[in-house]
């Protein structure tokens, strides 16, 4: 007996230390971090991989001579740190599933005591031993799992919102870089005609054919066009980092990338009919994500109902008396909970006020959906008229220097005309650029309230992994 006695301390220790985890220190390194963000780049043979995988095809190079948006925003999807910290949070929401099917574990309790007025017995050690055997009532267990679920479900919805909001930020970002770029283009050629009329009416003016007040008004209009010029190369160094940063790499990763934005790409009609409002209200992600949020609400509120009913504790226990046979013990608890005090009505009424905050939210966000389909659904038509408006105006501008030039070249017109009818051209062609730019915008804000671009990627966005496909540490 003294052996048997000996050896329970390594038995329970044995099954203690069955299955345990054991902690991992990882510290973060930021310089090694740092470091490994500068170092990412469009050449990477883990994007190589992934691009392939998520466009359906072999690439035709690598590097790829062109990054059009569809390639930069899978190159955001392997990159982009945000990514990471959703998919990380819906790795967690997974995580608590398991925790809401965990079974309560039986406890044991071993209490020795000791009793000296037994009559005949050898020792007047006491040994009992109780057991604890939680049984859970009114199907909690399934009720745990099922909130749980929903809460992963949300999670998931959470990621594709993000992946979403990559897309669009890639997307504004990339639009407004080349924009900006052809913007320089048009005012570096509208610079140049200015400064050629300043130098012509200098000369002018040095031959006394003008007066002192037509040389300064071009030479205030040459200053206001270099300023324009100026503004429009700072935008365009600033959209190139936000588009490094949109992508999450740095803005050294973009040196030497052809970058391409397709300005004549249009969404479909289908787009923009009236059933675009239920495609978005059945299939965005936000939308499907706070139904999630609902339902974990129900499922919660199910769960504290139940609580009201209480567990059951099985108690059995079995009291040894130094082997003396006819003094063991068997015993059988049974242990309940008498809601008489408290019946779970405070996390009740928590829990109902929380379903109700949740469909609060669904029907704002709903709102809010509705809002914005209206607003960009108007704005893209509104954006088309006004393109068509200023195509037959640049028609008209581009005729007038047609016209100019060839006065010129007849000897009936002066080179200070054609100068003047180039400012007129590079003006109009300028606002053509603007109408193309709120275009865009508008198709953008068209993708971004249906979540349905007009291209495969929302079949990449749905089926993106939940693992980080780059390996690196954020």
């Amino acid at each position: 007996m003294s052996a048997r006695l000996k050896i329970w301390p390594l038995l329970c220790g044995i099954v203690a230390a069955t299955g345990c985890a054991h902690f991992e220190s990882k510290p973060l390194a930021p310089e090694k971090s740092a470091a490994q963000f500068d170092a990412r780049r469009l050449d990477d043979p883990g994007l190589k991989k992934f691009l392939a995988q998520n466009l359906g095809h072999e690439l035709p190079g690598w590097p790829l001579e062109k990054w059009d948006l569809n390639a930069l925003t899978l190159a955001a999807f392997y990159f982009h740190p945000d990514l990471e910290v959703a998919r990380a949070q819906w790795r967690v929401a997974e995580a608590g599933a398991l925790t809401a099917g965990a079974r309560p574990n039986p406890s044991v309790s071993v209490s020795p005591g000791y009793d000296g007025g037994i009559p005949d017995n050898y020792s007047p050690w006491l040994i009992p031993v109780t057991f604890d055997i939680p049984i859970e009532t009114a199907g909690k267990r399934g009720k745990r799992i099922a909130e749980a679920e929903k809460v992963a479900e949300s999670a998931r919805w959470s990621f594709v919102t993000a992946a979403w909001q990559v897309r669009s930020n890639v997307r504004n970002s990339l639009m407004d870089l080349q924009m900006s770029g052809r913007r320089a283009a048009l005012l570096q050629a509208q610079f140049a005609a200015q400064t050629e009329i300043v130098k012509q009416l200098q000369q002018r003016l040095d031959a006394g054919a003008i007066s002192r007040p037509e040389l300064t008004t071009a030479q205030i209009a040459m200053n206001k066009s270099q300023l324009d010029l100026s503004a429009a190369q700072a935008k365009r160094d600033d959209a190139h980092s936000r588009l490094a940063q949109a992508l999450g790499v740095s803005v050294a990763a973009l040196d030497g990338v052809n970058l391409e934005f397709d300005f004549s790409a249009d969404v479909p009609d289908a787009l923009t009919t009236a059933d675009a409002r239920g495609v978005a209200l059945r299939g965005r992600a936000d939308i499907l994500g706070a139904l999630a949020d609902y339902a974990a609400a129900e499922a919660d509120l199910r769960l504290q109902i139940a609580k009201q009913y209480p567990d059951l504790h099985l108690g059995p226990a079995y009291a040894w008396n130094s082997g003396n046979a006819g003094d063991s013990q068997w015993s059988l608890g049974v242990t309940l909970e008498l809601p008489i005090l408290d019946q779970n009505q405070g996390p009740i009424a928590e829990a109902e006020a929380r379903r109700k905050l949740s469909a609060a939210k669904f029907v704002a966000l709903q709102a809010q959906v509705i809002g914005a389909i209206d607003r960009a659904v108007a704005g893209l038509e509104s954006a088309r008229k006004q393109l068509q408006t200023g195509a037959s105006v640049l028609a008209a501008a581009e005729q007038q220097q047609k016209s100019v030039a060839a006065q010129v070249q007849a000897g009936v017109a002066e080179r200070l005309d054609l100068s003047s009818a180039e400012i007129e051209l590079n003006s109009v062609r300028l606002a053509q650029l603007d109408g193309n730019a709120q275009l865009q915008s508008a198709v953008g804000a068209l993708e971004d309230a249906l979540q349905s671009p007009a291209d495969s990627i929302a079949a990449v966005i749905r089926k993106i992994s939940p693992e980080n496909p780059n390996p690196s540490p954020q």
